[in-house]
């Protein structure tokens, strides 16, 4: 299956009498790996909110399009959306008892049979999932009991499971160790590589998004004040400007 093509037109996004985005336009093109900068506030996740269709409280209104696949995000109902849009919020939280797996098998509820539940195209889903995200040793331990990072792991593996043609992701190194920060962006890469997954995620981490992915938004304000290439969008200046700090601190490839 191949990703879904995603185009912002004019969003712009208020909480009351703030405005969190400002008249940004946007094209994402199918499969392709994009990550967005910018330090707090610059409204990244207010952008992957809206992208979403998550509730973002009853203070927030949004002005402009957003076009899935050439189709404005509001014609799809509930299940074709869930279809193609699978999300990874930074964080978390579980109320009840919840086995691992069982977590990674809520990706598949958008594509069961309504009548017959999950089949054996749903099984096969969930356990290839859990096997990419390299979680198969926390099977059958409560999500509660994990760590931030490990419950992380399982929410990605939640994700994978949906098979999305669109994975939005809000800081999803957060919580992990190097070595699994690693491991996730090798995993997107390979989402968009190998799948054909869109994939825009936030990051937060300059570093790693200007190591893995091959195209950068960064915001500052609300604005979108540059967008191409990790060695276009942070240059020295820009780093400085929107930043604040030493470029000196961000390994930033040359090509």
């Amino acid at each position: 299956m191949s990703g879904s093509t995603l185009e912002l037109r004019g969003l712009t996004i208020d909480y009351g009498a703030r405005r969190a985005l400002a008249d940004v336009s946007v094209n994402v093109r199918a499969g392709e790996l994009v990550a967005l900068l910018g330090p707090n506030g610059a409204g990244k996740s207010s952008l992957l909110r809206a992208v979403s269709g998550a509730d973002g409280g009853p203070g927030m209104h949004t002005i402009g399009q957003i076009l899935i696949d050439d189709v404005p995000r509001d014609e799809f109902d509930r299940q074709t959306l869930a279809r193609r849009i699978a999300v990874v919020p930074g964080q978390t939280r579980v109320a009840f008892a919840l086995r691992v797996e069982d977590l990674v098998a809520l990706g598949r509820v958008p594509h069961e049979h309504p009548l017959l539940g999950p089949r054996e195209v749903d099984r096969h889903a969930i356990a290839a999932a859990i096997e990419r995200v390299g979680i198969d040793r926390l099977r059958g331990r409560d999500v509660r009991e994990l760590s931030l990072g490990e419950r992380q792991l399982c929410v990605l593996a939640m994700a994978v499971a949906q098979s999305p043609r669109l994975l939005l992701l809000d800081e999803p190194t957060v919580h992990l160790d190097l070595k699994h920060q690693v491991a996730v962006m090798e995993l997107l890469r390979d989402l968009s590589a190998r799948d054909g997954v869109t994939v825009v995620a936030v990051m937060h981490d300059i570093n790693l998004a200007a190591h893995f992915f091959g195209r950068l938004l960064l915001l500052d304000h609300g604005r979108l004040v540059a967008d191409g290439r990790p060695s276009e969008v942070l240059s020295p200046d820009r780093i400085r400007t929107v930043y604040g700090v030493d470029p000196a601190l961000v390994a930033v490839p040359t090509a």
